[in-house]
C-alpha cells in the first residue's frame, strides 16, 4: 500500500519541492491548510521557511496547532523540516515566540558564528538510534539563523558543527521527528532520509 504524506501549508514552506521529494520516494503527497485533513492524517510534514512568530500565528489562526496535536494523539507521525523542526520545541528566541511544545527545549540564535545565516552543505553526524539512523551520517543542505543547541540526549538523532560548536540537526522522540536541514534540497542523501522516515512511520 502506498504511503500518503500530508504536508501542512501554513503559508511558509518549500511546499512544491517537498511534495516532489516525497513523490520521488514512491509516496503520495498532498498539501493542505485544512485542519480536518491534518487531524485525520497519519504521516504529517510540518515545513517552514521564514520566522517562528508568523508561522505560529498562521498555525493558530487556521486551527492547525490543535489539529496536529489531535493527529499525534490519534497515532499519527510528524516530521518537522527546518523552521518546522524548530516549531516542535517549547520556544524560540526568534521574537521570543512560544512554539508547539511537542519536544522539550528551546531554539537559540546562532550568534557565535561570523557568517549567519548558516547556508550551504554541511555534515550531519548520526546521534543515535531512531527512524533516520540508517540514513545518517550524511551531507545535507542548510539555510537558517536559529537552531537547537541543547536537547535531551535521547532526543538527538543528528548533530552538525557550525563555527566549532555543535547544533542539533535532527531529533526523534517516538511519533515526532525533525530535521534542521532541507532534505528536499539535499540530493540522494535527502531522499534516503525521507525514505527512512516514511519506511519507519509505516512499518
Amino acid at each position: 500500500m502506498t504511503a500518503t504524506v500530508t504536508i501542512v501549508d501554513h503559508g511558509a514552506g518549500n511546499l512544491r519541492s517537498l511534495r516532489a521529494a516525497f513523490e520521488r520516494t514512491g509516496a503520495q503527497a498532498a498539501v493542505t491548510d485544512q485542519a480536518d485533513e491534518v487531524r485525520s492524517a497519519r504521516l504529517i510534514v510540518l515545513p517552514g521557511v521564514g520566522a517562528a512568530a508568523p508561522a505560529m500565528r498562521a498555525l493558530d489562526a487556521r486551527g492547525l496547532r490543535t489539529a496536529l496535536e489531535d493527529a499525534l494523539a490519534g497515532g499519527g507521525r510528524m516530521l518537522g523540516v527546518c523552521l518546522g523542526m524548530q516549531l516542535l520545541f517549547e520556544a524560540s528566541a526568534e521574537g521570543d515566540t512560544p512554539c508547539l511544545g511537542l519536544l522539550p527545549g528551546c531554539v537559540e540564535e546562532i550568534d557565535w558564528a561570523r557568517r549567519v545565516p548558516h547556508m550551504g552543505w554541511n555534515d550531519v553526524a548520526s546521534g543515535g538510534d531512531g527512524p533516520l539512523a540508517h540514513a545518517l551520517p550524511a551531507v545535507c543542505y542548510f539555510a537558517h539563523s536559529y537552531a537547537v543547541t541543547e536537547a535531551a540526549p535521547g532526543l538527538v538523532a543528528g548533530t552538525t558543527e557550525i563555527a566549532g560548536r555543535p547544533i542539533v540537526s535532527a531529533v526523534s522522540d517516538g511519533r515526532v521527528t525533525g530535521v534542521q536541514f532541507h532534505p528536499e534540497k539535499s540530493g540522494a542523501a535527502g531522499r534516503a532520509i525521507l525514505e527512512a522516515w516514511v519506511h519507519d512511520a509505516t512499518a
